[in-house]
């Protein structure tokens, strides 16, 4: 293993039940006019592609600019107070001590990923989001492919670590092998590895 590739939300900051809870009781009923999608359908993906997603799908009761609006809206307060994940900054600082490369490959727009990386002083090479890529987001391989192209580790050298299922199918399809992370059943069952606490991520990592 030369390089790992976090995911961002769920994996690095404690952000994962507030962006469930806010889109079921909040986004998601004002943005679908009928039908109730479910938070499977639209987890881990841009929330930009999220809105093409739903309106191709459902009838939308916002145009898309109101509905980007919710998330921007919710986000200016969330990265500002959300915690790192217990573990984190010592599960980095054992990676460098192996001298691997190190990236943020998340959904999230790049301020967003900016502003958790500043606020916490976050060591890493690379932060791509996925709309800094010229091509489908996750569950699409093309982020995982360009994060392993930047850090300059070929893709079956890397690991990611990802908490949904379209995170770990992205990965996947782009040749990394992918720890499942925080107990998601379907993502546990789709990638090659799991941990469900800071010290089993730790564990299953020093062993790779």
């Amino acid at each position: 293993m030369d390089a790992v590739l976090f995911d961002m939300d769920g994996v690095i900051v404690d952000t994962e039940d507030f962006w469930r809870t806010r889109e079921a009781e909040v986004i998601l009923p004002a943005a679908v006019a009928e039908g109730n999608p479910s938070q499977d359908e639209i987890r881990g993906v841009n929330y930009r592609e999220t809105y093409d997603y739903l309106a191709d799908t459902y009838e939308m009761a916002l145009d898309r600019e109101s509905f980007l609006d919710l998330y921007e809206e919710a986000a200016t307060d969330l990265y500002d107070t959300t915690d790192l994940l217990p573990g984190f900054r010592d599960l980095l600082t054992d990676l460098r001590a192996r001298d691997c490369r190190i990236a943020i490959v998340s959904s999230s727009p790049r301020h967003w990923i900016a502003r958790v990386v500043e606020r916490f002083d976050l060591d890493v090479d690379v932060v791509l989001s996925t709309e800094d890529v010229d091509g489908p987001g996750k569950p699409a391989p093309d982020v995982y492919a360009v994060a392993a192209e930047r850090v300059g580790v070929a893709p079956e050298n890397c690991v990611a670590v990802e908490d949904s299922p379209n995170g770990v199918r992205a990965a996947t399809r782009a040749g990394i092998l992918t720890v499942a992370y925080g107990g998601d059943s379907e993502a546990t069952e789709l990638a090659e590895r799991a941990a469900n606490t800071p010290d089993e991520l730790r564990a299953v990592l020093a062993e790779l």
